[in-house]
């Protein structure tokens, strides 16, 4: 299968107080067609940067400091502004956290939505307009009334709804989800998973779903890429990152999450916490907490080597705790 993304060592930094933080730090990733990734990580692992660098929507204060980023056959990094906007939203797109943001509250629903049609497809007539935001809402679970509404009349479920139908109205061959699922109840979230799941095998779409949740990985991707402090520490397929891991921050990550936990009392904790990413530590980035870390985790950084069927940043793959 041909690729769709591709990064390689992709760096990116944040300007805060005169200092520099390394939000994603030589990064590299290859997703081919019609696959999903999800990246996981501990909140401050990089995994929205990294997301926000592909559609080439960081704040102000970050900059990609080097690297590339070819999706769909466009080299991102070279690409002036002007440029990726002609293309963002109708070739790729992303589902941003926080829905209930996303939209003015002032405006209709179905305007702000007409809106993004009409900006890559001038040429198409309202009618043509108003049957694919129908056709868009049919595939999401949503009544047509939703666009005469404006945002605060709609639920969580529903903004999020929304939000999914924007991200796809112009049929973008790659997407996005950045915690698309997240603050909504258990059984909206169940819902929604299964709808974007009938929405990847309609539409043939290639993406990455960013998320904290292993649960929600083991539902939608193919593939699975840790990401800590920064860094991509494993990279492989669901089954075999899930049930099998070999870097140690995967193993503590699966073990502390009930989802994945049997009978077995407490909760496994990481202990400790993220470094402080603007002066990062010699040696392996995670071993201050590792449980295996030996004298060389802490002088030398490991790279990322294939092992078995999968990619682990670790001199000691596959050691983990049983």
């Amino acid at each position: 299968m041909s690729s769709v993304l591709r990064i390689e060592n992709l760096t990116v930094r944040y300007r805060v107080a005169r200092k520099e933080i390394h939000a994603v730090d030589n990064v590299s990733l290859n997703i081919k067609k019609g696959e999903f990734v999800g990246v996981v990580g501990e909140s401050g692992s990089g995994k929205s940067t990294l997301a926000h660098a592909i559609v080439r929507l960081l704040p102000a204060n970050a900059y990609i400091k080097s690297g590339q980023i070819n999706l769909l056959g466009y080299d991102l990094i070279s690409m002036s502004d002007e440029a990726i906007k002609k293309i963002r939203w109708k070739e790729f797109s992303i589902v941003f956290q926080k829905s209930m943001n996303a939209l003015s509250p002032v405006h209709r629903v179905g305007g702000q939505v007409e809106e993004a049609v009409r900006i890559h497809n001038p040429e198409m007539s309202k009618k043509d307009i108003k049957d694919r935001l129908e056709k868009l809402l049919k595939m999401v679970n949503l009544p047509n009334r939703v666009l005469r509404s404006y945002p605060h009349e709609l639920s969580g479920g529903m903004m999020q709804r929304v939000m999914i139908a924007l991200s796809l109205v112009n049929f973008p061959k790659f997407i996005i989800l950045d915690e698309a699922t997240t603050a909504l109840d258990v059984v909206t979230q169940g819902q929604i998973i299964e709808e974007i799941k009938q929405l990847v095998r309609q539409l043939s779409l290639t993406g990455m779903v960013i998320t904290h949740d292993i649960g929600v990985v083991a539902e939608l991707c193919d593939k699975v890429a840790v990401m800590y402090a920064g860094k991509l520490v494993e990279y492989g397929t669901k089954d075999d990152t899930i049930h099998n891991p070999y870097h140690p921050y995967t193993k503590a990550l699966i073990s502390s999450l009930p989802e994945f936990v049997e009978k077995r009392g407490n909760l496994t904790v990481i202990p400790g916490s993220l470094p402080d990413l603007s002066q990062p530590p010699k040696g392996c980035i995670f071993a201050p907490r590792c449980p295996i870390a030996e004298k060389l985790c802490f002088e030398k950084t490991p790279q990322l080597i294939d092992v078995d069927s999968r990619q682990v940043a670790c001199f000691k793959a596959k050691e983990v705790i049983a």
